[in-house]
């Protein structure tokens, strides 16, 4: 691992005077992803400033209007076991504890959380091409081992799947990414914080290099108490989803009134399936109209001979979590 200076700002003010002046500069809390990425070399920062002395962004709030405003720096696990969350929004409890071990969910935050990179294993090796992580050395991916990588989003610099299960949470239930800079505060919609690789893969965010998240809202949803997180993959822990499905259905003399669903493991981003939900409101949930629905999704997937199957398993856990939360 390459030296490099630790700073320790007790302010947002000692943050954004560190990144105007270092620009390189990392921003670190828990650590869990970045300080594996500086042992491979994959990350080199000559900086970086502890965020932890920022107590203001570590609480959880719950707001008269029924939103729930989760500072940045709030452990994974906090939040996993808050009281309110599991109570109404038990995805997003769910989605935490499918991820990860106890120990990494104790020291990662939330903020950190938004920023995970990739788990495509040409990302980490240094001797591959991985236009993320240097750009206009092709996508070695694409030819290559593409069993983890995603089927929607992609193009052809780049086909990473978004690692993150708390994200396809936050996708699915619309929340709202506050971030605090020297130039103000400014809300960015959760469907547009992440970005898809286009031509430019490495910008990964709409995040700019001197913003600090300070918060994660999620929106008022009644229905969000009926809800689910249903994570496939290879073992039961410590692995990252095949595929994953988030959904909350409000229902409605038999009918699906409203719903919400994302899907992890396929996309570039957190994926949310706006389509499905505007065809399956209104309708009964026979298995026809939810398969319909599951299948409409992936009419623009382009899948590789490595993760194909990725296309079928995510239809058939799409409808299964939609059968179960429609049952009476």
């Amino acid at each position: 691992m390459r030296e490099f200076e630790i700073l320790r700002a007790s302010t947002p003010s000692d943050v954004f005077a560190t990144l105007s002046r270092v620009p390189d500069a990392k921003l670190i809390a828990g650590g869990t992803n970045l300080v594996d990425l500086m042992k491979l070399g994959v990350e080199q920062p000559a900086t970086l400033v502890d965020i932890n002395g920022l107590g203001e962004l570590n609480e959880i709030v719950l707001r008269d209007d029924g939103s729930l405003h989760l500072g940045a720096l709030v452990g994974n696990s906090d939040v996993a076991w808050h009281k309110e969350v599991r109570a109404r929004f038990p995805m997003v409890s769910e989605a935490i504890l499918a991820g990860a071990t106890t120990q990494l969910r104790n020291m990662a935050t939330i903020g950190g959380n938004l920023l995970q990179k990739n788990r495509c294993p040409y990302f980490a090796d240094l001797d591959a091409g991985c236009n993320k992580r240097a750009p206009g050395t092709g996508c070695d991916a694409i030819e290559g081992t593409s069993r983890m990588c995603a089927v929607l989003g992609v193009s052809d610099d780049c086909i990473a799947a978004h690692p993150s299960d708390l994200c396809v949470a936050l996708a699915a239930l619309g929340a709202v990414v506050h971030v605090s800079s020297a130039d103000g505060e400014r809300q960015i919609p959760f469907a547009e914080f992440h970005r898809r690789p286009g031509q430019t893969p490495w910008i990964e965010t709409d995040l700019g290099t001197a913003e600090l998240i300070t918060a994660v809202e999620i929106p008022n949803l009644n229905f969000a108490r009926r809800s689910i997180y249903k994570k496939l993959r290879d073992r039961t822990s410590y692995a990252f989803a095949l595929v994953s499905v988030a959904a909350a259905v409000e229902m409605d003399a038999g009918r699906i009134g409203d719903l919400r669903l994302a899907l992890g493991g396929v996309g570039t981003v957190p994926w949310r399936a706006s389509e499905a939900e505007d065809a399956l409101r209104g309708t009964k949930p026979t298995k026809a109209n939810l398969t319909d629905a599951a299948h409409a999704i992936f009419v623009d997937a382009q899948a590789r001979k490595g993760n194909a199957f990725k296309i079928e398993l995510a239809q058939r856990a799409i409808v299964r979590v939609l059968t179960e939360l429609t049952k009476d």
